[in-house]
């Protein structure tokens, strides 16, 4: 019975296996191509070839000539086409495939956001939550490029996805290993702002995400989304990071100092974040190769790869409408440009009315209207322009040249009416800044690489007015030019340690002006500087620390005058988690602004460019140290920083006193002391941070009594709250709020507000910035819907309200003589921007 028992088993199996064998037979494809042209009476055309060696299963016996086409196509990487009723083509170049996969890192953690692109079109998508992603109609020999921020980018062929059975490929991405700038967070506060190694944060725009009340990844406004940057009059034209004065950042873009950097006085930036791709804001430990900024260094990159892909956008909001396009000319050539102008002077909007109320409240262009009889009018407008062309000289050598134009124009109007005569008279203000400039950078070997720089860059600011109580005609220029040319060597010892050295010349010439024709005088002045710079510094990395130590030695010529200063930054992680970070450094400027009150460039810009002298206008130079401890766990990230940072150089005349020191001359210095706390927590779907800046910011000016005294921005304390929330796939809402102490301000001595000096009279002002203004409140809030049509062409709709609540902030204070009563003062308060919507329509392709 038992052996009964076996033998049907035995039977069972081999039966079960001859079954499945036969189920899974193979056959040649020539040969059954061959069995199909006699079935069918039909003649395959091919090459030997692209079908030799390949074998297939054998389909079922039953299938028309249509399903055996259809099955062929379905499980081979070849293109069945028929031709007639007689004639069916067999290639491989025409077959197109639907690619799929998953995207993981090396623990099998799926990467949300990974980036897989057709490298010939412009198809891609990105990886969803589970690392997966689609794309139809590839060819087989496409290359499909695969790339996630801190990985190692990888290239596959299309026809490695291709399975038989429907299923998706996995692959799986390295870490890279980054010697120079690793971002050690990928994603801070909002998506494509990160957190490089070296304690720099990059900006990065075209991964950028969404903040409370822009529109747009509008640059220098985003950056102060960080702890310890602050603008006391929202504008960012007077970005103050860590207690300095904006003049005190140095502003690169790609390597050319720009002198200026905004649209509408400071409301809007003026450099475009769609070809300008990254932006790394450093406050202190700076790279040796960088100076001529105390406070801190804001160095913006345009796009710097060839593609070989058309692309482009463009975009038109409540101000301006902007586009940007990149052009392949050949293999290694490429051209990208962008530009941008404002509409305000074609038709008005209401978000044009508040920031024209914002930034000209106190200016000619309201003061006048109540000194004379008549009408006034003004045409506002601005516009910049950028280009930069890309050659690469093989795989070693690339060439890049660029230019930007940004200009604002600013025209106004009077018409007065006496004895039936009509009389206008007009204004202009035009404030521009050019900059050229390009460089070669050369990988001489594995190890050895150099970097040649070349710039210029002009700055001008031309004021004409012409008064009509006194038909005074008031002439006003500033004019900055600067030339330079750095040299930088890199040689690399190995995957952790390199060596930079460099040189650099700087020639700058700022010239002031000043005519008037009743009655007649004139005024100019004009300085040149030179100056060498040599610089080096050695840099560290491995998986726990980063560590990178310099110098940089400045001698100017005309002062015959050598400056040494060292520069250090330090990280170690001292375990998964935590991090600490030591850095310190001495920067030195010779330009800075001087600030006047009578009504400069029509009381619209009152800050014009000088150059140190070494009398009255000393080399202004800053010693900063900071310490700082991360966390990092679970995507929340907390950060603790204390810094202290001496300024010694300063002048009376570019801080914009507004009390008894107004008008005197007298060198200084002030210190920055304080901690800022950041706590960020984030996941797919959202982001939250809070941040808080607590800072003791004094002024020293030993002539003055009394000598010490707050700072004009000395901002106690500064606390910033935002919550991002991704609330469908394309549509993503963010909600964000600011409060901070009121600036210092002074009051005039109660009961003696005035004194008289012979015949002119002045604010008797009391002890210098000894009361503070009320607190300010700011919330904001944004939101952006995405989508896409015609394939490859994305479009958003974006929608900000800066000031929800309409909080009215007095954001400066200061007190004029009472023309009525001359014994009296008038308290003339400037304010914050109102509840200002703007909404924003784009299209990328």
């Amino acid at each position: 019975m038992k052996i009964k028992t076996w033998l049907v088993y035995s039977f069972i199996f081999l039966t079960s296996i001859c079954f499945s064998q036969q189920k899974d037979k193979t056959i040649d494809l020539i040969k059954f191509l061959e069995a199909t042209e006699i079935k069918y009476n039909v003649k395959f055309s091919y090459a030997f070839e692209d079908v030799s060696n390949i074998d297939i299963k054998q389909p079922e016996n039953n299938l028309s000539l249509s399903e055996t086409l259809a099955y062929l196509n379905a499980n081979t990487l070849l293109n069945f086409k028929t031709l007639d009723n007689r004639y069916i083509t067999v290639s491989v170049l025409e077959k197109t495939i639907t690619i799929c996969g998953f995207i993981v890192n090396k623990d099998n953690k799926p990467l949300l956001g990974a980036t897989i692109k057709h490298t010939t079109t412009s198809k891609g998508v990105i990886t969803n939550a589970k690392g997966k992603f689609e794309l139809k109609n590839i060819p087989l020999n496409a290359i499909i490029e695969i790339s996630y921020l801190g990985f190692n980018t990888e290239k596959h062929l299309a026809k490695t996805f291709f399975s038989t059975n429907n299923t998706c490929k996995t692959i799986v991405l390295e870490e890279a290993q980054i010697s120079l700038n690793q971002v050690y967070i990928t994603k801070f506060l909002t998506t494509g702002l990160q957190k490089s190694f070296d304690g720099s944060t990059i900006l990065n725009t075209k991964k950028f995400g969404i903040l409370p009340g822009l529109i747009d990844p509008d640059i220098l406004q985003s950056i102060q989304a960080l702890p310890g940057v602050e603008s006391k009059n929202e504008s960012i034209a007077n970005i103050n990071i860590r207690g300095g004065s904006n003049d005190e950042n140095l502003m690169l873009w790609d390597d050319i100092k720009m002198y200026h950097s905004g649209h509408f006085f400071g409301l809007i930036s003026a450099y475009n974040p769609y070809l300008t791709n990254k932006v790394i804001v450093s406050k202190n430990g700076t790279s040796s190769q960088y100076s001529d900024g105390v406070s801190s260094t804001i160095n913006m990159f345009t796009k710097n790869k060839i593609t070989n892909t058309f692309s482009g956008g463009a975009g038109i909001n409540l101000i301006s409408g902007d586009a940007f396009l990149e052009i392949p000319l050949a293999k290694n050539l490429e051209l990208h440009v962008s530009g941008r102008r404002s509409f305000t002077d074609v038709f008005l909007t209401p978000t044009y009315n508040n920031y024209f109320d914002k930034s000209f409240q106190d200016s000619d262009l309201n003061n006048n209207e109540t000194t004379f009889n008549g009408e006034s009018n003004s045409n506002f407008s601005f516009y910049d322009y950028s280009a930069k062309l890309l050659f690469d000289l093989g795989e070693n050598h690339e060439f890049r040249s660029n230019i930007i134009v940004i200009d604002n124009n600013l025209d106004y109007a009077e018409t007065t009416i006496n004895n039936s005569e009509t009389t206008t008279k007009s204004s202009n203000l035009n404030q521009k800044n050019i900059g050229m400039g390009g460089h070669w950078k050369a990988n001489w070997n594995n190890h050895f690489s150099t970097k040649l720089i070349g710039y210029y860059s002009k700055y001008n600011v031309d004021a004409s007015d012409l008064r009509v109580e006194t038909n005074q005609l008031l002439f006003q220029s500033n004019e900055v030019l600067e030339t330079g040319v750095k040299l930088n060597a890199n040689y690399k010892l190995n995957s952790k340690l390199s060596l930079l050295a460099g040189y650099q010349f700087n020639e700058t010439g700022i010239l002031n002006e000043t005519n008037v024709s009743i009655p007649a005088f004139n005024r100019t002045k004009k300085d040149v500087l030179l100056n060498h710079a040599f610089y080096t510094e050695t840099e560290f990395k491995n998986a726990k620390t980063y560590l990178r130590v310099g110098a940089r030695l400045n001698y100017f010529q005309k002062f015959n005058k050598l400056l040494v200063e060292p520069r250090i930054n330090i990280k170690q992680k001292i375990s998964r988690q935590f991090a600490l970070n030591l850095k310190g450094e001495f920067k030195n400027q010779t330009a800075t602004q001087k600030i006047d009150f009578q009504d400069d460039f029509l009381g619209v810009e009152n800050r014009r460019w000088v150059l140190a002298n070494e009398k009255d206008i000393p080399i202004t130079t800053s010693k900063q140290a900071s310490f700082g401890i991360d966390y990092k766990q679970n995507n929340l990230n907390i950060e603790a920083t204390a810094f202290y940072k001496l300024v010694n150089g300063i002048t009376a005349s570019n801080q914009g006193f507004y009390n008894n020191f107004q008008f005197l001359s007298a060198t200084g210095d002030y210190t920055a002391r304080g901690v800022e706390f950041l706590i960020n927590k984030s996941s797919s779907n959202y982001s939250t941070w809070l941040s808080y800046t607590y800072s003791i910011n004094d002024y020293n000016f030993e002539s003055f009594t009394p000598s010490v005294f707050p700072n004009n921005v000395d901002i106690r304390h500064s606390i910033s709250l935002a919550f991002n929330y991704n609330i469908l796939e394309n549509l993503k809402a963010s909600l964000g709020g600011v409060w901070r102490s009121g600036v210092p301000y002074t009051k005039p001595v109660e009961g003696n507000e005035t004194v008289q000096d012979g015949n002119v009279t002045f604010v008797n002002y009391d002890l210098p910035n000894n009361e503070t203004l009320d607190s300010f409140f700011r919330l904001d809030a944004s939101l952006a819907y995405n989508f896409s049509f015609l394939n490859t062409t994305k479009a958003t709709i974006n929608l900000g309200v800066r000031n929800v609540t309409n909080q009215n902030n007095t954001i400066s204070r200061y007190y004029e003589v009472d023309t009525n009563n001359q014994e009296q003062t008038i308290e003339i308060d400037n304010k914050s921007l109102k509840l200002t919507p703007n909404v924003s329509f784009r299209v990328q392709f």
